[in-house]
């Protein structure tokens, strides 16, 4: 069965500077009638995300800021929350319907709903005699 494949795995962090860019970890299930795509994104308000696509590829984008600018940078003992901007690509397999796509954040976590379309789901067909 197809699948959505990562286009971009998250490269394993070498800095620990915050400023670092970040990427956020996805979980992504297939159920009868749609895949989900769960995304980390803890502190990153809803208008800071993207979500489009470009064919048969899915574009989550966004931006988590800081608090820098407020404080003027000033004060800080630790900085180890990562902030910045990030993107990941998926590539959606056939089966996936892109134009009833839905999305939405609640508590740091992002949920993508990618239905199927009506020609790939399963369906009974009835034998008469």
């Amino acid at each position: 069965m197809a699948m959505i494949r990562l286009q971009n795995r998250p490269a394993a962090q070498r800095s620990r500077d915050p400023a670092s860019p970040w990427t956020p970890r996805v979980d992504i299930r297939e159920l009868p009638d749609k895949y989900v795509l769960l995304a980390d994104v803890p502190g990153v308000d809803p208008g800071d995300l993207s979500i489009t696509t470009q064919g048969d590829v899915l574009i989550v984008a966004g931006t988590r800021e800081s608090d820098e600018e407020a404080a003027g940078g000033r004060g800080y003992r630790c900085r180890e929350r990562a902030r910045g901007s990030f993107e990941r690509r998926f590539s959606l397999p056939e089966a996936a319907d892109a134009a009833r796509i839905t999305a939405r954040a609640r508590a740091g976590v992002l949920s993508i709903e990618i239905p199927k379309a009506e020609r790939a789901l399963a369906r009974r067909i009835e034998v008469t005699h």
